[in-house]
């Protein structure tokens, strides 16, 4: 078993993008990232539309083409993703906000099998910045590594974002 992905079973959430949950076990994927910005800026990133649309399911070269968030637990969020004609969406809605230590919601594609997802991203404070934790439940574990790897990306995204953000602050306070 690959570290950072639990294959384990377990009743997935319901809705209407779901399907019925597999015979076999789904994957769990843990990523952890260190961030040198307090776990304010951090937890914050997550919900404002401003800063997450520069790195959540964005990359580098392929930011996403439009995005909605309603930052209240029940709220939802929905991302667009443009890549050579195809269209990728990403939606979920918030089921736990609890600034700045803890966030959880559903994921899903909008594409087939159109399985809901849940992610538990939670944040602890250290001397100086801090720790998330990240935890993916209920995916395929043909998709667990690509999955893996996609988090760790984009959480590196993140970063990259906070420091261009810190960077731009100092600048001009100066």
């Amino acid at each position: 078993m690959k570290p950072g992905i639990d294959m384990r079973g377990g009743s997935p959430p319901t809705g209407p993008w779901t399907r019925k949950a597999d015979t076999q076990p789904q994957a769990s994927i843990l990523v952890t990232h260190r961030y040198g910005a307090p776990s304010v800026r951090v937890f914050d990133a997550w919900l404002d539309p401003d800063v997450a649309g520069r790195w959540l399911f964005a990359t580098a070269s392929r930011p996403i083409a439009q995005l909605a968030i309603d930052a209240r637990v029940g709220g939802s969020f929905r991302f667009v993703d443009r890549h050579v004609g195809e269209i990728f969406e990403y939606a979920g809605e918030y089921v736990e906000i609890v600034p700045p230590r803890r966030l959880v919601f559903s994921l899903a594609m909008e594409r087939p099998p159109h399985v809901i997802t849940r992610v538990a991203v939670e944040i602890a404070p250290l001397k100086k910045g801090c720790v998330l934790q990240l935890t993916h439940d209920n995916v395929s574990p043909e998709r667990a590594s690509h999955v893996e790897g996609r988090w760790t990306g984009i959480l590196y995204g993140l970063s990259v974002t906070l420091d261009s953000m810190s960077t731009t602050v100092h600048h001009d306070q100066e």
